[in-house]
């Protein structure tokens, strides 16, 4: 059923995050910050993306695993003279009583069966491939020249043989180690392996303190490990993925850079590390949050880049493209958008300083003052059509989604002024809360029982879900229930798959499923009851991670193969999300 799919794991320390293919190539490797250039891009253009692999001679095949509750992962390769296996990491563990999180990547090649002959080559470049990088042989190391900063490999494996490409016999473990700016001024072996150690402890330590009901514990903890080392832990930012212009379908022209922070995220993010009782990552998303919504007078960008700044244009690069799909985009235009959602979201993301007793809270004495300016944007901006959560191009509308989360934006300043003891906030609030109501009803179709896409268009929509799951809807109600029996008769596909909308766009008809909305399918139907369905098409749903469990944004409902950046932090958040809200439906007494 599944035609393609992505073959690759990740590995990340929350500083960086790599690709690692099931042939053994690092085909993904911005440093130094996610959406620097990259080192090794073989991802988007096999000549022009350098190379970093560890192959036989003659056939082989491979298998890759992550070692259990961790973001180590291991690539065995069998081929004519024996196997090996390939262990690679980014180290992150406590040291001097904060996480140390170096730019190194470790890499432990080690015989399994007989005695193998492989070959590593490692040729990084610069500025997008565009830029080769002078390499010179040192006692231990090979130095890497061009970048701002050196990289240095540092290996027990001749350096001859890796500067001439030829191949060897591996008798013994040999060790990789490549680093970016600082070398590794210590013992080769015994710190690799002390690393490694202390790396698989920490992840380990980390799930066990994870909150994870009984049903899709294997699903959820695969999840949360993907979620986390999408955070850049300097500013607290999470990006939507580590990759850009791998397409939303082939020939799709729909290549988008998604290195960046989606304010539109916090939302949900900030559920799925509460859900699993991680304060500590919300904690921190949240301060960039934070710090965002404080220093904006204008408008917010609905994405910032990770240090906070929205400093950044699209530009189109000169690479092949992943399976020659073109154009490869750095950058996203959708900075310059007006997307009125935001505004909500940055109050439902700030309410957890309220509400949430975990936060050590003072009252400041700016926060009424703070809450009102986001209204005020509200306020200024309700009437006013906008791009959507789906960004498009060349077109506004009034969304029904972003008047949802004004509405629900203002819930939140409701229950913070009564917190903070603002009465003339609070009546502020509730008087934007209903005129966003009135908003929302302007998108209601009597004869089709239904919330459309946006007012005046007789379009559907899976974002309306939202009204059901953030309880604008009563999911006990008959309206809830037409709702999203009219959407899922539109929009949804087989094997649980579901579409965000079926109308042309900026690029012609969406042809591919997007994974995060079948999961918001999936909370729908547990919202309302149908919690039995819920779970089914949950369990369909695991059918499209790829062999580690990870998930893509998108999915072919015709053969099941992946597309989009890859893996989406949007579906591992959906994944959790749902997993929790099914849970929370089982465990009420009396439902079985």
């Amino acid at each position: 059923m599944q035609s393609h799919i992505y073959e690759s794991g990740i590995i990340g320390n929350c500083a960086y995050l790599a690709h690692v293919q099931k042939d053994t190539n690092i085909s993904w490797l911005c440093w130094p910050k996610f959406d620097s250039s990259f080192v090794f891009g073989g991802l988007l253009d096999k000549k022009k993306g350098g190379e970093f692999s560890i192959l036989p001679e003659g056939e082989f095949t491979s298998t890759q695993r992550y070692i259990e509750n961790t973001n180590v992962l291991t690539t065995e390769v069998e081929c004519s003279d024996g196997k090996y296996r390939i262990t690679d990491f980014a180290p992150r563990f406590q040291l001097y009583e904060r996480y140390f999180r170096p730019l190194m990547m470790i890499r432990k090649i080690e015989p399994v069966v007989g005695y193998p002959r492989i070959k590593v080559t490692c040729r990084p470049v610069g500025e997008y491939g565009q830029l080769e990088l002078a390499a010179t042989q040192g006692s231990n190391h090979i130095e890497f020249t061009g970048l701002e900063r050196s990289l240095r490999l540092t290996s027990n494996v001749s350096l001859n043989n890796i500067l001439n490409g030829q191949h060897f016999v591996l008798n013994e473990p040999k060790y990789l180690v490549l680093t970016y700016g600082l070398p590794l001024e210590a013992p080769l072996l015994t710190t690799a392996e002390d690393f490694l150690m202390r790396t698989v402890s920490y992840w380990r330590h980390w799930i066990k303190n994870t909150g994870i009901g009984n049903m899709y514990q294997k699903q959820v903890i695969r999840s949360s490990l993907a979620l986390k080392i999408h955070q850049y832990e300097d500013t607290g930012a999470i990006i939507a993925a580590s990759t850009t212009s791998l397409p939303e379908f082939d020939g799709s022209g729909r290549t988008w850079d998604y290195r960046y922070c989606w304010l539109r995220d916090a939302y949900y993010i900030l559920n799925a590390f509460n859900n699993i009782g991680h304060f500590e990552e919300g904690e921190q998303y949240f301060h960039f949050i934070a710090n965002v919504a404080v220093k904006e007078d204008g408008r917010y960008n609905p994405l910032y880049k990770i240090t906070g700044t929205a400093d950044f244009v699209e530009t189109i690069v000169d690479l092949d493209g992943y399976k020659g799909n073109k154009p490869v985009r750095i950058g996203n235009q959708a900075v310059e958008h007006v997307q009125n959602d935001t505004y909500g979201q940055v109050l439902l993301s700030l309410l957890p300083l309220y509400t949430d007793r975990r936060f050590i809270f003072e009252e400041r004495h700016d926060s009424s003052k703070w809450i009102s300016d986001i209204l005020e944007k509200i306020e200024r901006t309700i009437d006013e059509p906008d791009a959507g959560i789906w960004e498009f191009r060349h077109f506004t509308q009034e969304h029904c989604y972003t008047n949802l989360f004004q509405w629900a934006g203002c819930m939140a300043a409701m229950k913070m002024a009564r917190h903070i003891g603002d009465e003339r906030l609070l009546a502020r609030a509730h008087s934007l809360r209903e005129k966003a109501k009135e908003k929302i009803e302007a998108c209601y179709d009597p004869q089709r029982k239904v919330y459309t896409q946006a007012i005046g268009t007789k379009n559907l929509d899976a974002s309306t879900l939202q009204l059901i799951m953030m309880h604008y809807l009563n999911p006990k109600s008959q309206r809830a229930r037409d709702h999203l029996a009219a959407v899922e008769a539109e929009l949804k596909a087989d094997h649980g798959l579901f579409y965000r909308y079926l109308h042309t766009d900026d690029f012609g008809k969406p042809k591919t499923t997007f994974l995060i909305t079948a999961f918001w399918y999936v909370e729908a139907l547990a919202c309302v009851g149908r919690v039995k369905e819920a779970i089914e098409h949950f369990n369909s749903l695991m059918k499209f991670t790829n062999h580690l469990g990870l998930l893509s944004e998108d999915v072919d409902s015709s053969d099941g193969s992946q597309w989009g950046n890859f893996p989406q932090a949007y579906s591992h958040v959906g994944l959790m999300n749902a997993a929790y809200r099914i849970s929370k439906k089982l465990d009420r007494p009396g439902f079985l």
